[in-house]
């Protein structure tokens, strides 16, 4: 699991590549204290890259928009793969997120 994080006008992009399954959600965390500490701004996930999300990678996601939602912040997913739709749309996660593709 890799994620690039990057600045632009105000706005935080997280470009995020393969796995987010347990073995890496620990390591994930600590990968995203930069956006959890900015949560006051717009934040961008592009998961054009991400090939799979388990309940942890989850709860990842929900961490990061808790945050963003106590600070005035918001969160946009955008380029999910058809299988993390299903995921995200099983668990109602896609109606908690702005996502767009």
């Amino acid at each position: 699991m890799k994620i690039d994080i990057k600045e632009e006008n105000g706005v935080l992009t997280g470009t995020l590549e393969g796995w987010l399954d347990t073995n890496v959600a620990a390591q994930f965390n600590e990968d995203i204290k930069p956006l959890m500490e900015q949560a006051d701004k717009k934040i961008v996930l592009n998961c054009e890259g991400l090939q799979y999300i388990s309940s942890s990678g989850l709860r990842a996601f929900l961490a990061l928009r808790k945050e963003s939602a106590a600070r005035g912040g918001k969160i946009v997913i955008t380029n999910i793969n058809d299988e993390i739709r299903k995921v995200f749309t099983m668990t109602g996660f896609f109606n908690l997120f702005d996502i767009r593709n």
